[in-house]
C-alpha cells in the first residue's frame, strides 16, 4: 500500500497521434510534462479520454512505458487496464506494476458486461495478482457496467488492493454521496469524473478529487486549491467562468481536448481515432469560448 493517499486533480492523459494516425511518442512525453508542470496530483490512462479502445495491446504497453518513464516518480501514475476479460487485464496490470505504476484503474470488461458476480470475480483476479492499489471505475453504459454501492462496498471490504473508486454513474454527485456512505472507511478515496463539470458539488459531498481530461489541468488545479483553502466564493466564480467550456466539452469530448492542447502547442495534430471531430462552426464557437477564458489557460 502506498503511504500517501491520492487526492486532487489526477489528469487523464490524452493519446496524441500523428497526422497519419500513428502514436506520437514525443507528443505524449510533452503532454506528461505539461500536466506535471500544471500541478496535476497524478496521471491516469490510457482511459476513455485517452481513446484506449482504439489502441493495440502493444500501443497500450508503449503508452504506459512512456508515461511512467516521463513522470519518473514526480507524481503517481494510475494505469488504466480495462480489458475484455480478466486474463488480459491481469497481464496488463502486472506489466504496469513492474514499470512502476502507483496503481491501476479499471472498468469491468467493457464488451461482456458481467453481472455482479462476474464483476466481483474480475476485481478479485486483479486483487490476487497485484500489490499496488486498484481503483474501480464505476461508469455508465454503453462502455461501462454500473455497479451498486453494496457491491462496491463489498469489494472494498474484502479485496485488500481495492482502495479507490471513480464514480461516474448518474446523477454523479448524488452517487458519490451514496457510494461514500456505502463504503465508509474501507475506501481511501472516491473520485469524480465527467471532466470536472460537477466538481463543486462533488467536493462538498466528500470526493477525494477528480480525474478529468488533461487539456485544462492548470485551471482545474487552481479550482481544487480554492476549494481546499475554503474559498467557496472564489471557487464558484472560477467555476462559472469555465461553464461554457464544460458545456462544449459535453458535446464533443476528446475532440475539444485535442483542439485545446494543439492550440496550446502541446501536441502537433488533432487527429483522433475515436469517431467525431469539430467542424468549422464548432471551431468558431470554441474560439469564442477560449477568448473569454484565455488568461486562465496560460502557464
Amino acid at each position: 500500500m502506498t503511504t500517501e493517499a491520492w487526492r486532487g486533480i489526477l489528469s487523464i492523459v490524452v493519446t496524441p497521434f500523428t497526422a497519419s494516425g500513428a502514436l506520437d511518442e514525443e507528443g505524449l512525453r510533452r503532454t506528461v510534462r505539461f500536466c506535471i508542470a500544471a500541478g496535476a496530483a497524478g496521471l491516469v490512462g490510457p482511459a476513455n479520454a485517452s481513446e484506449f479502445a482504439t489502441l493495440s495491446d502493444g500501443e497500450r504497453r508503449r503508452w504506459l512505458e512512456i508515461v511512467v518513464g516521463e513522470a519518473s516518480g514526480q507524481v503517481p501514475v494510475v494505469a488504466s487496464i480495462t480489458s475484455g476479460h480478466a486474463l488480459p487485464a491481469v497481464e496488463l496490470a502486472r506489466f504496469a506494476q513492474d514499470l512502476g505504476a502507483a496503481g491501476v484503474m479499471s472498468m469491468p470488461p467493457h464488451v461482456l458486461h458481467p453481472d455482479a458476480a462476474g464483476c466481483y470475480a474480475y476485481y478479485q483476479a486483479l486483487d490476487a495478482a497485484l500489490c499496488i492499489p486498484i481503483c474501480i471505475q464505476n461508469y455508465n453504459g454503453p462502455i461501462g457496467t454500473p455497479m451498486s454501492g453494496e457491491l462496491l462496498a463489498r469489494m472494498c471490504r474484502e479485496l485488500p488492493q481495492v482502495q479507490y473508486l471513480k464514480e461516474e454513474t448518474l446523477p454523479e454527485p448524488r452517487q458519490i454521496s451514496a457510494t461514500l456512505a456505502a463504503v465508509g472507511a474501507h475506501c481511501r478515496g472516491v473520485f469524480g469524473g465527467q471532466g470536472g463539470v460537477y466538481l463543486l458539488d462533488e467536493y462538498r459531498r466528500g470526493a477525494a478529487g477528480n480525474m478529468p481530461g488533461c487539456h485544462s489541468t492548470g485551471v482545474l488545479v487552481a479550482l481544487w486549491r480554492l476549494l481546499e483553502a475554503g474559498d467557496q466564493f472564489g471557487a464558484r466564480a472560477l467555476f462559472n467562468r469555465l461553464l461554457p467550456l464544460f458545456n462544449f466539452e459535453r458535446l464533443y469530448g476528446v475532440a475539444v481536448y485535442k483542439e485545446i492542447l494543439h492550440r496550446r502547442g502541446i501536441i502537433d495534430s488533432v487527429y483522433q481515432r475515436a469517431p467525431g471531430g469539430l467542424d468549422a462552426y464548432d471551431r468558431l464557437e470554441l474560439e469564442e469560448i477560449l477568448r473569454d477564458i484565455e488568461p486562465l489557460l496560460q502557464p
